[in-house]
């Protein structure tokens, strides 16, 4: 008889333990998601025919297993994409590779290109040690930051906060530039009183001297064994962005077997002796119950244990796991006639709009933390792509403040007047249509009660069958690859039943950067 397997959620995590599941005859997935949509945080929002990546999604990983299953849902293109074409850019592709031209279930190659938009100038992210880069930074600034970064050479503060993680790797002036406020645009908290857990898993192995050794060494080394992630030059993207990677996944689950619910939201969960026996969920405004040998969660640890409820657990665990922190997400896409920005790199692009996939915005006299140029992720992102520009305005926020609370109207009008007072656009009539997403707990966030998040994730270990996936399972800021090896992992716990879980919570917490991939190993 077949083990029943109950997964919480439908984002990368939930999806890929339900694929990886079904290699083995002996499991029956059932997936509970409570949106109408599949893929999470990485799904592929449409309006007016034009697509949106929420948040913007690049697929690279060092992991053999995550880059071997995502290609052998989608095959890397073997002819050029639309613009690749029109630009004359060539590119090395594998023989034998679908036309993206004709065929829709197909990876790109992409180049990566991300800056920083900083007194109205663009900066290399990460900052690099360029002429352009002094010259935006004028003569004062620039002898600041080579001072400040002496300085945290030789003299290194406790790493008891972001604020100091980030100094002791860059310098204050330059942490004050580039860092101090669009991680608190980011996290809602100045980064003095977020823990340094955060900088170490996001930018491990990053600093202003691995920067330096790559500008020396460049010259001379052309095929570095190593890279670390923030200066890989090309990444694999979807045709039709992250959520058409997870649709197919999901149609694969149901070709094989398994089972997706969507509108089903995880209400209730029923734990006896140390195991959990059934969960109660809400489909489509009907209470319905699903028992199961197994249990994978994705869904925010906050809401997983309001599930279990107080009775049934540690009350100081309870309260710790019931008042983690989130931060909630805002994207406004615009589509325009044209950009005020013009492209002065000597990266070639249609119309030649800047070659950005994302700007991260520095400017501290706006609320916009990010930019994203869908043109640039796929031509195929956007409609009438020859013509128009189609880009989404990231912001950052709580769940119940004034911008969550906002209309879509009063909301968009605000995004747009910002977007003209940082001289992004020239006028508001260069704005033709425009929509607006929210998205709740995009973030799990490292401050508040989370310093005492081990407790919550020994009394979830005590729960024999539940396995925590994901970024909100795990409340971790994992990217997509890693939420998907979470899931590798329990699947492979299930499969042998493996009661011990610390490779689960390991996952994503090496020394070496947490996209960095080291080519010598296969």
């Amino acid at each position: 008889m077949k083990k029943k397997v109950i997964i919480i959620g439908a984002g990368p995590a939930g999806l890929t333990a339900a694929y990886e599941l079904l290699k083995d005859e002996n499991y029956e997935p059932i997936i509970l998601e409570e949106s109408e949509f599949i893929g999470g945080i990485s799904r592929t929002a449409t309006y007016h025919g034009n697509r949106m990546d929420i948040g913007g999604h690049r697929f690279f990983s060092k992991d053999e297993r995550v880059t071997d299953l995502w290609k052998e849902l989608m095959p890397i293109q073997g002819f050029p994409s639309k613009d690749d074409i029109a630009l004359e850019i060539h590119k090395d592709l594998p023989e034998g590779g679908p036309n993206p031209e004709t065929e829709d279930r197909v990876m790109l190659i992409r180049k990566r290109v991300s800056r920083i938009f900083y007194l109205r100038k663009f900066f290399d992210y990460p900052i690099s040690l360029k002429f352009r880069t002094f010259k935006n930074m004028g003569f004062k600034r620039t002898m600041e930051a080579g001072f400040g970064y002496i300085g945290s050479v030789f003299h290194k503060r406790p790493e008891d906060s972001l604020e100091n993680f980030y100094i002791n790797r860059f310098g204050k002036p330059l942490y004050q530039m580039f860092f101090e406020d669009y991680t608190e645009k980011l996290w809602g908290v100045h980064p003095s009183n977020i823990s340094a857990d955060w900088g170490a898993q996001r930018v491990k192995g990053l600093s202003l001297s691995k920067a330096i050794l790559n500008v020396l060494k460049k010259p001379f080394v052309r095929n570095s064994k190593k890279q670390e992630t923030s200066l890989i030059e090309q990444f694999l993207y979807p045709k039709k962005g992250p959520g058409q990677l997870y649709e197919t996944m999901a149609e694969e689950i149901k070709n094989k077997g398994g089972t997706i619910i969507l509108n089903a939201k995880v209400d209730k969960v029923i734990i006896n002796n140390g195991k959990i026996k059934s969960v109660e969920a809400i489909v489509n405004n009907e209470r319905q119950t699903f028992t199961g040998d197994y249990f994978i969660s994705s869904m925010p640890i906050k809401d997983l244990f309001e599930s279990i409820g107080k009775d049934n657990c540690n009350e100081d665990v309870y309260n710790i796991a019931t008042n983690l922190p989130y931060r909630d997400f805002i994207t406004v896409g615009l589509l325009l006639d044209k950009l005020k920005i013009k492209n002065e790199t000597k990266t070639k692009t249609f119309n030649d709009i800047v070659p950005d996939c994302w700007i991260y915005v520095q400017e501290r006299d706006v609320k916009l933390g990010r930019i994203q140029i869908f043109n640039n992720w796929s031509p195929y992102m956007v409609e009438d792509f020859e013509n128009k520009v189609w880009i989404g305005l990231e912001y950052f926020c709580t769940e119940g403040d004034d911008m969550w609370n906002s209309s879509d109207e009063e909301f968009i009008k605000f995004a747009i007047n910002e977007l003209k007072q940082i001289d992004i656009i020239e006028d508001k009539k260069d704005v033709l249509d425009s929509t607006r997403i929210k998205v709740k707990k995009a973030y799990p966030a490292y401050f508040g009660t989370y310093q005492e998040f081990d407790k919550v994730k020994t009394y979830l270990d005590t729960i024999e069958n539940l396995y925590c996936v994901g970024r909100n399972g795990q409340h971790r800021y994992n990217n997509m690859d890693h939420s998907m090896v979470t899931a590798m992992v329990a699947s492979e716990l299930i499969k042998t039943n493996n009661k011990d879980k610390s490779s689960l919570w390991s996952v994503n917490t090496e020394k070496s950067y947490h996209e960095a991939k080291d080519k010598d190993k296969k």
